[in-house]
């Protein structure tokens, strides 16, 4: 009797620590971080065409992934670096409008991040460069009683494939990502 009473204790506990641990998420996920920025759906851009006011301005991407700009119209640049996106509009604004276009894009504001499940707060955030996980925490007005304070679960997108992953507080945020904060068990 005290021999499957012990037995059923260590499986329980063997179990619940398994549920519990922190395993982390897989390479992939992780080397999207160290590769160029890639836009998408709700970057805004600052582009700015030198000598020409009349383009120089900012553009959102939208949902499919362009921006619209005038005399050339859609620029694609979902899964694009703003080098790439430079480039594009360089090579379409020469194309008949101007004879040596000088360009720049840059990041006016990334995508937003969203964070669900033991927040105070959950929802859509801007996200600002540099951001840990416990930075968005904090801007959702911090942990619930019940929230798991050792890790999170964050899904993201990872060269066109959705990923989850468990990452820890002091890993970085990307624009687009979703935090999930879960409950803890006990």
């Amino acid at each position: 009797m005290y021999a499957r009473f012990l037995l059923v204790v260590i499986c329980l506990a063997v179990t619940l620590s398994a549920c519990s641990s922190y395993r982390p998420a897989g390479s992939a996920f992780h080397k999207v971080l160290t590769q160029p920025y890639t836009l998408d759906s709700g970057d805004r851009l600052r582009v700015v065409v030198f000598d020409q006011a009349d383009l120089s301005n900012d553009y959102t991407v939208d949902q499919a992934g362009y921006l619209s700009m005038p005399l050339i119209g859609a620029v694609a640049a979902r899964g694009a670096t703003t080098g790439e996106v430079e480039l594009s509009i360089a090579r379409q604004l020469a194309n008949g409008f101007i004879r040596t276009p000088d360009v720049t894009v840059e990041v006016a504001q990334y995508r937003p991040f969203f964070i669900l499940g033991e927040v105070n707060s959950s929802g859509q955030y801007i996200y600002v460069a540099g951001m840990t996980v416990q930075n968005a925490i904090a801007v959702a007005g911090g942990f619930t009683a019940r929230a798991s304070q050792r890790y999170v679960d964050i899904t993201r997108n990872v060269n066109g494939k959705i990923i989850t992953g468990r990452v820890r507080l002091t890993d970085p945020v990307r624009p687009g990502d979703t935090i999930y904060v879960k409950e803890r068990l006990l």
